[in-house]
C-alpha cells in the first residue's frame, strides 16, 4: 500500500491525538499512524493501581474536559484509555492502527514514512511516539539468578506476595510500586538519593504551571527557576502518603552490585532477592527517525520549540521538557501541540 498526507503524526497516543486536534481544526490533510491495535497509547499498558497526578479536570487533552473520574481519588489508567479512545472519536481523527513506522527518510522534497505495510508521502512530520517504548536498563556487574523487570512489566503486588522484592528508582514510578508491593512482599527501595516528596498539595496541574513558568523565565533571560526539578521528584499521591506515612517506604542507598543471590553494597552488606524491579526511567523512541540523522550523542534533536532545526518540516512531540514544559503529560501536550501544528501550517504555507 502506498498513500500520501500533507501531514503524517507517528504515534496515536495522547499526543498524536493532541496533534490530530489542532491539525483538524487547521484544515489540513492528514493521518495519524499507529502501531497498536487498539486507543490508548501507553496508557493500556501501565500496571493496575496506576493513577494520574491530578483530578480529571486537570488532565485534558484540548478542546474537550476528560469526564469526572466516578470513583474515589484521581482517576485510574482506564479512565484514561476510556476518554482518549471517546476523544478520538469525538474529533473523527484519521487514525490508521496496526500500522508501525519502521522509518523516516527524505524522498526528494517530501518525507517518505515506511511502514509494515507500505510507504507514505508527506509534506511534513510529527513524530509523538513517546519513551514507553524504550525503558531504560543500568549496567550492573554481578551474576543475578533471580528475576528482573521494568516498570513497563509490572502489573501488581499479588505475583510478588511474600517475595523479597528490591524496587530501584527514587521518582515517581519507584515510589507508587514500592507503594503498591509494601504491605504483600518483602520489599527494599534502593534510591541514589534519599526521595524527594514534593508538598502533599501539589498535583499535576500544578507541576505543569511550574514547568511552564521556568519556560517563561528561561525565555526572557530570567534565572533558572529549577522547575518541577527544585520541588521534589515524587508526587504523594494518596497510595504513596499512605504508605510513607505509615513507616512501609524506608528507602535505602543503591547497592554496588547484584551478586547471584541478590544485591550487595559497598559496606558488604547482603540482601536475597527474588526479583529485582528497575523503575529507572525510559529514553525517547526515535529509532524511526535515524536515516534522517539527526540525534545527538545524549539520543535527542536539535529543536527550536517542537521543530527539528536541521529538518524544518519535522516536529517531535511530548517526549518530555526538551520538547516543551511538560509535554509528556496529558494536560502539557495541548500547548505544545498547538504551537508545533501553527508552526507547520506557516511552513506549508511558505513551501
Amino acid at each position: 500500500m502506498t498513500g500520501a498526507a500533507r501531514v503524517v503524526v507517528v504515534g496515536g497516543g495522547q499526543a498524536g491525538l493532541a496533534a490530530g486536534y489542532y491539525l483538524r481544526r487547521a484544515g489540513l490533510d492528514f493521518v495519524v499512524l499507529d502501531a497498536q491495535t487498539e486507543p490508548g497509547g501507553a496508557w493500556l499498558h501501565g500496571w493496575d493501581s496506576l493513577r494520574l497526578f491530578s483530578p480529571a479536570r486537570h488532565s485534558s487533552l484540548p478542546g474537550w474536559p476528560m469526564p469526572p473520574f466516578p470513583g474515589p481519588g484521581y482517576p485510574t489508567a482506564e479512565h484514561v484509555v476510556e476518554y482518549l479512545t471517546a476523544y478520538e472519536k469525538r474529533y473523527e481523527l484519521p487514525i490508521r492502527r496496526s500500522e508501525t513506522v519502521t522509518a523516516v527518510s527524505r524522498d526528494g522534497d517530501r518525507f517518505q514514512v515506511s511502514t509494515d505495510t507500505g510507504n507514505w508521502f508527506a509534506e511534513a512530520v510529527i513524530s509523538a511516539t513517546g519513551t514507553w517504548w524504550r525503558p531504560f536498563l543500568p549496567f550492573m556487574p554481578g551474576g543475578f539468578t533471580g528475576r528482573q523487570l521494568h516498570t513497563v512489566d509490572y502489573r501488581g503486588p499479588e505475583e510478588f506476595a511474600g517475595q523479597d522484592v528490591v524496587v530501584v528508582g527514587g521518582g515517581n514510578s519507584g515510589a507508587q510500586i514500592a507503594a503498591d508491593l509494601a504491605g504483600s512482599a518483602n520489599l527494599t527501595w534502593a534510591t541514589r538519593r534519599p526521595p524527594r516528596y514534593l508538598p502533599d498539595h501539589i498535583d499535576g496541574k500544578a507541576l505543569f504551571d511550574v514547568a511552564t513558568h521556568r519556560r517563561q523565565a528561561l525565555q526572557t533571560g530570567q534565572p533558572d527557576t529549577a522547575g518541577v526539578a527544585g520541588l521534589g521528584d515524587i508526587v504523594a499521591v494518596p497510595p504513596v502518603r499512605e504508605a510513607r506515612d505509615a513507616g512501609l517506604l524506608r528507602p535505602r542507598e543503591m547497592f554496588a552490585r547484584l551478586d547471584g543471590d541478590g544485591p550487595v553494597w559497598t559496606d558488604g552488606t547482603r540482601r536475597h532477592a527474588d526479583a529485582v524491579i528497575w523503575c529507572t526511567g525510559f529514553r525517547p523512541a526515535l529509532g524511526h527517525l535515524a536515516p534522517l540523522r539527526l540525534r545527538t550523542t545524549r539520543g535527542r534533536i536539535f529543536t527550536e520549540g517542537t521543530r527539528a532545526v536541521a529538518e524544518p518540516g519535522l516536529h517531535v512531540l511530548g517526549y518530555g521538557d526538551w520538547t516543551g514544559p511538560a509535554s509528556a503529560t496529558l494536560i502539557g501536550v495541548g500547548m505544545t501541540s498547538r504551537a508545533a501544528v501553527a508552526d507547520i501550517t506557516a511552513y506549508l504555507d511558505a513551501g
